[in-house]
């Protein structure tokens, strides 16, 4: 038994001993054992002698001056070798290893430059994506450069059903393959439309690129065979270019260690075999191992609920466990969308490297960092103040116990005076701005309390938000960082208890030492659920099997020695979420499937099919055997009796706004049952570990320490008119991570893929008086025009508001956009325990007025009106759009008034269509504003009421601060009224006028001139308008600030009644929303001179039958401006919509994608060119109705400062009979069976003289 010298096999369930690493098919080796993780900043170090004892060591990642490569000089280190040394042959057994070779080559695009390979008329698919973009507010858009060099399309076409539409061109292939050689490319990728279900085109394809030469082939059906041709694609492209990349960094490591058996971490919490690693299984090779040992560890210590938080040097990693590792099959890392197997991790750029400054009146820590080189200042190389500076300043970490690895030598101490200095370059840029700094130690406690803050919303984001109660889990830290931030970041989210385990500063490297071998295999299917119980299916299950054992036989172990672990992914017919389930028989399949989904989503979907979307198998063997740690020495350093361990020293710590004297304590003196008091200190040579006042470690029998809290932490003392940058920056944290988790809970539990998949809301908290002061950033278009509604609700119902309310609305007379829009109100009343009042309990105390409001705004996919959809092309009166609500008392004392609202949408003269789906809609707004009610509450038990209410304000006149900046510095280049006149399509036009007042520092946004109110859907309703200032101002704000209120407190907006912008009843509003939006957007920017036109539209689609509907939005060109070069085939502005996948697509509904590519040349020439729009092209099997909602095709999007207009749209059907018809912006029309629908949309603008002029 190789796996530990001094415990027993672990056992199967089976009953059958089960050998450790290595398996008892392969050689058993003697020797030491390496368990290494190799990070951004630091390289952690275990191993285990042949005599049983664990050493630990931590290296800096990159030190060129002294080793090439830090695992290898991590093993010479622990070996006694010096690193010009060879590894005698025989002295190590085995290295297993996480690595972030693989993830900083693809965050960096350093890979293999690789061909990528599709169908023709599909090359663009992986650089469009979903056609959303990253950052709402950027004009500069910068979506992630592709991972592929070039692309190859060639001839061929299967059907959503296997037709071979086109056979393969052998010919062209041959001749693409030819060039790409000539050009030195030596790795390809292959991903095929419908690949992963018919892979016969893929498996020729790949044979002809061995014949080529090419040394890389990855096929898309063997690295994902999952539904998604964009996720798939990506993840094909990433395997190829990665894996040489890894070839070559693990042949280097295998030539330096000799013969050694090497195994790696995969993204998914499995090991394998060095020369079975490939590049899709090592994004998350690092965080992998972290997550197996803090899920490991935590079991053997009684724990089964777990939040795994990882500070390391660059970021903190977090993750969540109850009961079994969390998976996901859909991640993105760095831009790219994988579609395989990972551990559910989620990153925040905060780690003890992250970077500390004043900004816009508040404290920011991160996302920059200073990385290992030149690293914190008190790294001596002349790095900025970061977290670690302000730990050491602060007394947490004491320089005499940290590794001796820093300054121009390498053997230095932790340098306080550099970290001092640093500090004080931050308070001179506090005085600059006229903000008094607090003492040094105040001002690097302010900072770790903002980090901890980031780090706990991080982890709100994987447990909270999806329906994860924390507080009765334990939060098991490590990384370096991680046990110095421990107890705030508990305390931050109320948990009580945290875990750090003998080795938790090493916890990754130690985390490949319990990690199992596996293997898996997956694949799609999309088939109903009772296909589950026929023989294809049982073949198919029992293919994967083979290929899983296989795997593990290739690695020396045997059959015998694995076990098998089978899921099925369900999810409900028509979705696109889908859960994991244990393989058994369709009915107990469903009924767990039933029972997972009530509890993650608080729902059923009563009468609506399943849906077998895939399925895996995991083959598991050579697990670590438990273990029972040892001290490096072997023995333990004598201590006192246990509860009164002698400190090493007293430091002068400051925590919580006042010094203490802490006791210093070495980990390794303290026996098992020893409790220390906080405030205290526990260093060891991986780590220090700060003990909070308030909280109790106790040190357990397994060398696990664990805190406590003992005592309610202290309320956070604040004068609420006194502005603390700490607290600005805190609650900006709050504030959004309230409308963030409302937002969560709003997609978890919705049931309409409008919402649930296309995210077609947003949710916000506002004051008392219904202002804005967090909007989760989810579609702009709803940014700022929400406040309309509630304070419509407000000014109606004031005095007659009670606790257990919500109203429901969507008139674009009060507040809304268009009918589709339901939003939904909720009055927060608190209690005298501070508990949300529920009417139907009762509310004792409960103040007159609410205190403040939450709103959820979801666009539903149908509240009636003449056509599905409810968005009518040539409607003329907001009634044929469907069923008007001025407002609605939706909940009254804390109950659905389900009846009620059910006839409400049922006896309109255009009815609802799916009145099931809309109520369970409204169900999961009413569940997220409950949410944000919840949260808020928190909140102000936390800190007080009248803390929470001043901040608000505050957050609200720090965004009106950024924007009193912008208008400066408009002053300064502009004494003239700034004017613009966008003209439509049809003639009309919107003029808009910005005067700005030096004095006053205020700004007047005058839209009069602008076209009467249309007759026909284009009229905006006046909270549109407003979200389209806001949205341009936010733009121009040079920071990251929150939306809210404040953004509009200097402007002035004045809009003329009876305009297209401000209409009256019963005037049509669907195209307003989608359409004249962005037209108000671009006139603005014109104004402006901040950038050219966009597309200027959401060129909307909608077709269906009397059976199914479809609506999407399509991107296009994005205008350029003063220093950038407009971004192609993104949405862009007034709308941020995801795009269905074209596999899912042709699955869900009787068309085909014949094509969809960037519409290169359409951006307008310029200094700097416009972004270019696209084509997609549909072709239709069944007939169907198709309708379209367009602009600018007849007006261009216009060009800046002398660059030229980007390129008109075009709509055209080309009929099955050859004829083409052009088509008109806004059309409804028959589509026949062969027919195809072209959709050419608009470029962006380009700004400045091109440069042949």
């Amino acid at each position: 038994m190789d796996s530990h010298a001094q415990v027993g096999p672990e056992r199967n369930p089976a009953g059958a001993a089960r050998p450790g690493p290595g398996g008892s098919g392969a050689k058993e080796r003697h020797g030491w054992r390496f368990w290494i993780d190799r990070g951004g900043t630091f390289t952690d170090v275990v191993a285990r002698s042949p005599e049983g004892h664990l050493h630990a060591d931590k290296l800096l990642s990159v030190d060129p001056g002294r080793y090439e490569d830090a695992a290898v000089e991590g093993v010479r280190r622990l070996l006694g070798l010096h690193s010009d040394e060879p590894i005698p042959e025989g002295l190590v057994a085995e290295v297993r290893m996480g690595t972030t070779v693989a993830t900083n080559a693809l965050l960096e695009r350093e890979g293999t430059p690789t061909l990528f390979v599709t169908t023709r008329g599909f090359g663009d698919a992986l650089r469009i994506g979903y056609q959303d973009r990253p950052d709402i507010f950027a004009l500069d858009i910068r979506l992630p450069a592709p991972a592929y060099a070039r692309v190859l399309e060639v001839d061929e076409r299967v059907g959503a059903d296997g037709e071979v539409v086109r056979p393969l061109d052998e010919l062209g292939v041959r001749r693409g393959f030819a060039e790409a050689r000539r050009a030195g490319l030596d790795a390809v990728a292959i991903a095929l439309i419908h690949g992963y279900a018919y892979p016969e085109h893929e498996r020729r394809v790949a044979e002809l690129a061995r014949d080529a030469g090419f040394s890389q082939v990855a096929v898309s059906h063997e690295t994902s065979p999952l539904i998604k041709l964009v996720g798939r694609g990506e993840t094909t492209v990433v395997d190829a270019c990665l894996s040489p990349i890894l070839r070559r960094y693990v042949d280097g490591v295998e030539e330096r260690l000799g013969d050694v058996r090497l195994r790696f971490m995969q993204s998914h919490g499995g090991l394998t075999d060095a020369a079975l690693f490939r590049g899709k299984d090592a994004v998350l090779s690092g965080p992998a191992g972290g997550v197996v040992g803090a899920v490991a560890v935590s079991r053997r210590a009684d724990f089964d609920k777990v939040v795994a938080f990882d500070m390391g040097g660059t970021s903190t990693d977090v993750s969540h466990c109850a009961g079994e590792l969390e998976r996901s099959y859909e991640s993105v890392i760095g831009g790219v969308r994988l579609r395989a197997p990972m551990l559910r991790v989620h990153t925040v750029a905060a780690g003890g490297g992250s970077i500390c400054s004043f900004e816009d009146g508040r404290y920011r820590v991160g996302p920059r960092s200073a990385g290992a080189d030149p690293g914190p200042a008190c790294y001596g190389r002349g790095g900025p103040l970061t977290v670690t500076d302000c730990n050491l300043v602060s007394g947490k970490l004491r320089p005499a116990l940290f590794p001796r690895v820093f300054g121009p030598g390498g053997d230095g101490a932790l340098d306080e005076r550099a970290a001092r200095t640093a500090l004080e370059h931050v308070a001179a840029d506090m005085r600059a701005a006229g903000v008094q700094p607090p003492s040094p130690e105040q001002l690097a406690d302010d900072f770790l309390h903002v980090a901890c803050e980031t780090m706990a919303r991080a982890i709100k984001r994987i447990s909270t938000q999806r329906g994860h109660d924390v507080t009765d889990h334990v939060l098991c830290c490590f990384g370096g960082a991680a046990g110095q931030h421990a107890c705030l970041v508990a305390d931050a989210l109320g948990m009580t208890q945290v875990l750090l385990h003998p080795l938790a500063g090493v916890l990754s490297a130690y985390g490949m030492g319990l990690a199992d071998v596996r293997a898996l295999r997956e694949r799609s299917l999309e088939a109903p659920l009772e296909d589950a119980e026929e023989a294809a299916t049982a073949a198919l299950l029992a293919e994967l099997e083979a290929a899983a054992l296989d795997d593990l036989a290739r690695q020396g172990i045997a059959p015998a020695e694995t076990r098998l672990v089978r899921r099925a992914h369900v999810k409900y017919r028509g979705t696109d979420v889908s859960l994991p389930v244990p393989w058994d028989g369709a009915e107990e399949m469903a009924a767990a499937f039933l029972a997972l989904h009530h509890a993650r989503y608080g729902f059923l979907m009563p009468g609506r099919g399943l849906t077998l979307e895939a399925v895996t198998v995991e083959a598991v063997g050579a697990a670590a055997a438990a273990e029972e740690l040892r001290p490096p020495d072997g023995g333990q350093t004598a201590a006192p009796a246990p509860g009164t361990p002698a400190p090493r020293e007293t430091a002068c710590m400051f925590t919580g706004g006042r010094d203490w004297k802490a006791p210093v304590y070495a980990r390794e003196d303290l026996p098992a049952g020893a409790l220390v008091e906080g405030p205290a200190i526990v260093c060891e040579p991986t780590g220090t570990t700060v003990v909070e006042p308030g909280w109790r470690a106790e040190m357990r029998a397994g060398g696990e320490l664990l805190l406590r809290r003992t005592s309610p932490p202290a309320r956070p003392s604040s004068d609420p008119e006194h502005v603390s940058p700490l607290l600005l920056e805190v609650f900006n944290s709050l504030f959004m991570s309230v409308a963030e988790q409302m937002g969560a809970t709003l997609a978890n539990t919705a049931v309409s893929v409008n919402i649930k998949e296309r995210l077609d809301f947003s949710c916000a908290v506002f004051d008392a008086s219904g202002d804005l002061v967090a909007n989760a950033p989810h579609l702009p278009v709803h940014l700022g025009s929400m406040g309309a509604s509630v304070r419509a609700v407000l000014e109606r119902h004031r005095g007659d508001l009670r606790p257990g309310d919500a109203w429901l609305l969507n008139s674009p007379y009060a507040g809304g956009t268009h009918l589709p829009d339901l939003t939904v109100v909720t009055p927060v009343f608190l209690d005298e325990t501070g508990e949300v009042a529920d009417g139907a309990f009762g509310a004792t105390g409960s103040p007159a007025e609410p205190l403040f409001f939450v709103a959820s705004r979801a666009h539903h996919a149908d509240v009636g009106g003449v056509t599905p959809g409810s968005m009518p092309p040539g409607s003329t009166t907001v009634d044929e759009e469907g069923v008007l609500i001025e407002d609605f008392r939706l909940v009254a004392d804390g109950r659905l008034r389900e009846a009620a609202i059910a006839h409400l949408l049922s006896s309109a003269p255009h009815p609802v269509r799916d009145l099931r789906q809309n109520l369970a809609d409204l169900r999961a707004q009413v569940a997220a504003n409950a949410r944000g009610a919840a949260e808020l509450a928190r909140v102000v038990r936390e800190f007080g009421l009248p803390v929470v209410v001043a901040y608000m304000r505050h957050v609200q006149d720090n965004a009106a601060e950024a924007v009193r900046r912008v208008l400066d510095r408009f002053t300064a280049a502009h004494d003239a009224p700034l004017r613009f006149r966008q003209e439509m399509d049809d003639g009309s036009a919107i003029v808009v006028a910005v005067r700005v007042d030096r004095e006053t520092r205020r700004a007047t946004v005058d839209f009069t001139g602008t076209s009467p109110q249309r007759k026909d859907n284009f009229n905006a309703p006046e909270a549109v308008t407003t979200a389209a200032v806001l949205y341009v101002f936010r733009t121009l704000v040079d920071a990251d600030i929150p939306l809210n209120a404040g953004c509009l407190e200097p402007i002035d907006i004045v809009i003329p009644p009876g305009s297209m912008l401000s209409p009256g009843p019963p005037a049509a509003v669907a195209a307003g929303n989608v359409e004249t939006s962005q037209a108000v957007t671009a006139a603005l920017l014109g104004a402006l001179g901040a950038a050219a036109a966009s597309q200027g539209t959401m060129n909307n689609l909608t077709f269906g039958d009397a059976r199914r509907q479809y609506y999407e939005t399509v991107c296009g060109g994005a205008g350029a401006g003063p220093d950038w070069d407009g971004c192609s085939a993104v949405h862009t502005h007034m709308t941020n919509s995801r795009l269905t996948d074209p596999e899912v697509l042709e699955r869900r509904y009787p068309v085909r994608v014949e094509e969809f590519r960037i519409r290169r040349g359409s951006g307008g020439a310029g200094a700097h060119r416009g972004g270019d729009g696209v084509v997609r092209r549909l072709r239709f099997l069944e007939p169907m109705t198709a309708a379209l909602v367009s602009s600018s095709r007849r007006v261009p999007p216009y060009g800046l400062a002398g660059g030229l207009p980007g390129a008109r749209g075009r709509n055209a059907v080309e009929r099955a009979d050859g004829r083409v018809e052009e088509l008109p912006g806004v059309v409804r029309t028959h589509m026949a069976p062969g027919d195809v629908l072209r959709l050419e949309t608009p470029g962006g603008g380009g700004y400045g003289a091109p440069p042949d002029r």
